[in-house]
């Protein structure tokens, strides 16, 4: 799992670094990063950043270890729905903002429930794409706790289109995943799907 930009290969990257990166772009954008308003600014970026991709500190299936197996006999859908999430895309480092919906069938084992919550801020807090956050929450799910099928939904806006580019706002992108009973029994996704929906998901 790579490290938080401390680390690069063989060169230290200090958080003194990353500040000065920070003045550098704000030079470079034209401003005076010693004028009162910005003379802290590059330190509030360099935490913001930590606090934005601590994700790559965190290992989700680890978060799911601790599960329970007293469900007597439990084998309906279990589901957290409209998880909101703060992301980042991959190629312009632009806000992703919106909301989870996390399914899954218990084979014998359940999870307590904030732990699907810090599954997706985990992976959320990285530099993304849509589909690949979508994937990997599923997968991580599946992989821990081996139920009869996981399913994930996302929709999401994205600045990277809103802000810049075609510009075109109130736009979102909804993707899912779908693994076991869900991708092999319609009635098991319509389920998920209805719930998704009655949230006013579109």
């Amino acid at each position: 799992m790579p490290s938080l930009g401390y680390e690069r290969g063989s060169t230290a990257i200090s958080e003194q670094d990353i500040e000065e990166a920070v003045r550098k772009i704000l030079t470079w954008i034209g401003e005076d990063p010693t004028r009162e308003g910005l003379s802290e600014t590059p330190l509030r970026v360099t935490r913001a950043f930590k606090s934005y991709f601590s994700g790559y500190q965190q290992n989700p299936e680890q978060i799911l270890k601790k599960t329970f197996n007293e469900t007597a006999g439990y084998d309906e859908m279990v589901m957290l729905r409209k998880i909101p999430f703060l992301s980042h895309c991959e190629h312009h480092m632009a806000p992703i903002t919106g909301h989870a919906w996390v399914g899954y069938v218990p084979r014998d084992r359940v999870v307590g429930i904030s732990k699907l919550a810090r599954v997706v801020e985990a992976y959320a807090n990285r530099l993304q794409i849509q589909e690949r956050l979508t994937a990997e929450i599923a997968g991580a799910i599946e992989r821990a706790l081996e139920p009869l099928g996981v399913a994930v939904l996302i929709q999401a806006s994205h600045q990277c289109i809103s802000g810049r580019g075609v510009r075109k706002h109130g736009v979102d992108l909804t993707t899912t995943r779908m693994l076991g009973c869900f991708r092999t029994e319609a009635v098991r996704r319509q389920e998920f799907l209805a719930m998704v929906n009655a949230d006013g998901a579109d």
